[in-house]
C-alpha cells in the first residue's frame, strides 16, 4: 500500500529555486539565482568573539533549554535594535524570538489561517510565503506591485471585496520585486488596517540593506502616527541578511494575544530557537559592531547593484526592462521581446544555463496570474567581474 500523505500537501510543490540549484553543478557556472547574502560579508571575527563571550559569561543560558519566547537578554537587545529604527514604544515582552523570520511566517500561518481563508499577498512575492500559506489552506489573492510597492488603491479594493484574514507585504526592497513602498503608501496601508480592521503582516528582512538614502520608517514604526493601527500590525524581522543566516535568529512583533498563540505553536515545533545562537547574537549586538558591519555590506551591495544595472543596459538593451533597486539583494526584470528576442523567461533561463549562467524565472513568485516574461537576478554573491561576465552571457542567451 502506498503511503497516504496529508491532503494539505496537494496544494504545494517543491520550491522552483531549490530545484534550480540541482542544475548548478556545472563547472564555471555563474549564479544569480540564490537569495543568499555573501558569506565574505560575514563578520567572522566578531561572531567568534560573541560566541566565546556567550560561553564564558553565561554558559548555562547558552547551552541549556530556554524559554519558548526567547532568550531574555536577546529580546532586550532586539527591542533596543528596533527602537534605534524608530519603533519607540517596543519592549522585550512585545516580541518573541523565532528560528529565522521564516518560522515567524509559519507561526502566522498556523495561528491565523483556516482552510479556505483569503490572504492577500503582493504579486510578485516571496516564494516560500506562497508555499507556507497554501500549506495551511489559504486562498491567496494577489495585489499588484510597481516600483513604489503595492498599489494601495487596488489593495483597498481587494480588502473590501475579499475581507482577508490578513495582508502580507514586504514593503522595503521586496523579494523578488526589489520595490520600495513609498511613505505615502505606507501611511495608506495603516489607514486601511484601521478602516477594515485587517491585520497587516510586515516582513522586513532587507530594510537595513539600503544603498544611499535610508528608506522610509517601517510600517510598524509609522503606526504611532495612525491612531488604532498598532494592534493591526505584525512585524517579522531577521538577522539572516545582515549578520548570518546560519544563526537562524528572527523575531515576531505583534499584539499580545497573537504572540501568545504563536508561542504556543512554537512549543509544538521546536520548543525554542537555539539558545547558543541567541546568546551569540546577544553578545554581538552588545558589542556595538553592527553599524560597521552594515556599512560594509551596504557599500559592497551598492557597488554590485550598480554594476549589474550598467551591464544589463549594455548587454541586453531594450530587450529587458527594470527599475534599479535602492537596496536589498535583487533586480526584478521583464523581457520585452524587442528586436525579436526571447520574451518567455522560462525559455530564457534554459538558454542561460547553456551559456553558463543561472537566474530564477518570475512565474513562481506569483500566487495568481503569473507573468511569464519576468525574472529575478541576485547580485549579492557575485563580485563585479562575475556580474559583468554573467550578464554578458545573458546577452548571448537572449538571442535575436
Amino acid at each position: 500500500m502506498p503511503l497516504q500523505f496529508a491532503t494539505r500537501l496537494d496544494n504545494v510543490e517543491t520550491s522552483a529555486i531549490r530545484e534550480l540549484f540541482k542544475l548548478l553543478g556545472k563547472p564555471g557556472i555563474i549564479s544569480f539565482a540564490g537569495g543568499f547574502p555573501d558569506s565574505a560579508m560575514f563578520d567572522v571575527e566578531g561572531l567568534r568573539e560573541a560566541s566565546q563571550k556567550a560561553l564564558s559569561e553565561e554558559p548555562g543560558g547558552a547551552l541549556q533549554y530556554g524559554a519558548t519566547e526567547g532568550y531574555e537578554p536577546l529580546r532586550t537587545q532586539l527591542a533596543a535594535f528596533m527602537q534605534s529604527k524608530g519603533v519607540s514604544d517596543i519592549a522585550p515582552q512585545n516580541l518573541i524570538v523565532t528560528t529565522g523570520s521564516q518560522q515567524a511566517l509559519d507561526l502566522l500561518g498556523k495561528t491565523m489561517i483556516s482552510p479556505g481563508d483569503k490572504v492577500i499577498v503582493e504579486g510578485p512575492t516571496f516564494l516560500a510565503t506562497i508555499q507556507c500559506f497554501r500549506l495551511y489552506g489559504a486562498d491567496l489573492v494577489s495585489a499588484p506591485v510597481d516600483e513604489n510597492g503595492v498599489d494601495t488603491d487596488k489593495l483597498e479594493q481587494l480588502i473590501a471585496e475579499h475581507k482577508p484574514k490578513f495582508v502580507y507585504l514586504i514593503p522595503t526592497f521586496g523579494n523578488p520585486s526589489g520595490a520600495l513602498l513609498s511613505l505615502e503608501r505606507r501611511k495608506k496601508v495603516l489607514e486601511l488596517a484601521v478602516k477594515y480592521q485587517t491585520l497587516i503582516v510586515e516582513d522586513d528582512p532587507y530594510g537595513d540593506l539600503y544603498f544611499g538614502e535610508a528608506p522610509p520608517p517601517s510600517i510598524l514604526a509609522l503606526s504611532k502616527d495612525v491612531p488604532g493601527s498598532r494592534e493591526w500590525i505584525a512585524h517579522c524581522g531577521s538577522m539572516s541578511k545582515v549578520l548570518s543566516p546560519g544563526l537562524r535568529v528572527g523575531w515576531l512583533i505583534a499584539q499580545p494575544e497573537l504572540l501568545a498563540k504563536a508561542t504556543m505553536c512554537k512549543q509544538f515545533s521546536d520548543a525554542h530557537t537555539s539558545t547558543f545562537a541567541q546568546a551569540t547574537a546577544t553578545q554581538y549586538l552588545k558589542s556595538g559592531r553592527m553599524p560597521a558591519t552594515l556599512q560594509k555590506v551596504r557599500q559592497a551591495y551598492a557597488q554590485r547593484a550598480a554594476a549589474m544595472g550598467s551591464a544589463l543596459r549594455r548587454e541586453l538593451g531594450d530587450a529587458v526592462a527594470f527599475t534599479e533597486p535602492k537596496g536589498g539583494l535583487f533586480f526584478w526584470a521583464r523581457l520585452t521581446g524587442a528586436g525579436g528576442k526571447v520574451k518567455d523567461a522560462g525559455e530564457f533561463a534554459k538558454r542561460a544555463i547553456e551559456q553558463g549562467v543561472a537566474f530564477v524565472p518570475g512565474a513562481p513568485f506569483f500566487a495568481k496570474d503569473p507573468d511569464a516574461s519576468t525574472f529575478r537576478l541576485s547580485f549579492a554573491t557575485a563580485g563585479i567581474d562575475k556580474i559583468e561576465e554573467g550578464v554578458a552571457r545573458l546577452g548571448k542567451a537572449i538571442g535575436g
